[in-house]
């Protein structure tokens, strides 16, 4: 792990996870995660909460020597990114130019040469104005992570799967809101083939289904491993190459679970 004064280019473990309200996560096993990961640097989506009661949940992981920066969301009990680190952040920005909701929904900080982001993607619904708004924030997305030109890693839940090999059951949802052919010609925009940015987890594991992220709370979805992979790095070139090892820090049983997601942790040189 690194030392609080390093920066760029030693090595830096990031981790990203939608904790799916932060002060029942951390109750359920977060801080115990948080107490027993190596990461540097770990990206929280749908913290769900004021800042001040963010805070409260994290004390005992703020104590023991992590920094928290945090932007709420508006609409209480809603959203909300945030981002743990070893060292405190140089600089911290909150949103992104566009004529979208933002609230709560992307940060970024500065750690030496490096800029890590946690973003929030709204989840929308197809043939409604709620995917219009989705897909009007995905299009600025794009415009604001085209300005960052080197070691720059934007983590987070997206929200979208990108082909048949990110989601179990893509069959039954062609036609839904986090597999629609727009949402998925968005992502071949940003991490295809020549496409300005890596998916981080696809290229070190190619042409495998999953490692899936996120499993529905209902049926039997995650003892079938039928779930989604939407919890993704994405980051340029220079960065991504540097990745060694990317994992899905899965449950080992149902009820270990403490979000419906799973930790997403790659390793860079």
């Amino acid at each position: 792990m690194n030392s609080p004064g390093l920066s760029f280019p030693t090595p830096a473990i990031v981790s990203t996870i939608n904790v799916n309200g932060v002060r029942a996560a951390a109750r359920k096993g977060l801080l115990d995660w948080l107490a027993s990961t190596e990461a540097d640097f770990v990206c929280v989506q749908e913290v769900r909460a004021t800042d001040a009661d963010a805070q409260k949940a994290l004390e005992p992981a703020i104590s023991a020597g992590w920094h928290f920066v945090h932007t709420e969301c508006t609409d209480k009990g809603r959203a909300g990114v945030g981002i743990l680190s070893r060292r405190p952040a140089d600089a911290v920005r909150v949103g992104f130019e566009g004529d979208v909701d933002l609230s709560g929904r992307y940060l970024e900080a500065d750690f030496g040469g490096l800029t890590v982001a946690s973003v929030y993607v709204p989840t929308g619904d197809a043939g409604t104005p709620r995917q219009d708004e989705k897909e009007q924030f995905l299009a600025a997305l794009r415009t604001h992570m085209l300005r960052n030109e080197s070691q720059y890693v934007v983590c987070g839940d997206w929200n979208v799967a990108h082909t048949e090999l990110d989601i179990k059951a893509w069959k039954t949802n062609l036609k839904n809101s986090g597999f629609l052919p727009s949402e998925r010609a968005w992502l071949d925009s940003v991490v295809g083939p020549n496409a300005p940015f890596v998916d981080v987890v696809r290229h070190l594991h190619p042409g495998t289904p999953g490692p899936y992220s996120w499993w529905s709370y209902r049926g039997r979805a995650f003892d079938n491993d039928a779930g989604w992979r939407i919890d993704c790095h994405f980051a340029t070139p220079d960065r991504a190459h540097r990745a060694k090892d990317a994992r899905v820090e899965r449950a080992d049983a149902y009820d270990q679970r403490w979000s419906d997601h799973a930790p997403v942790t790659v390793q860079y040189r």
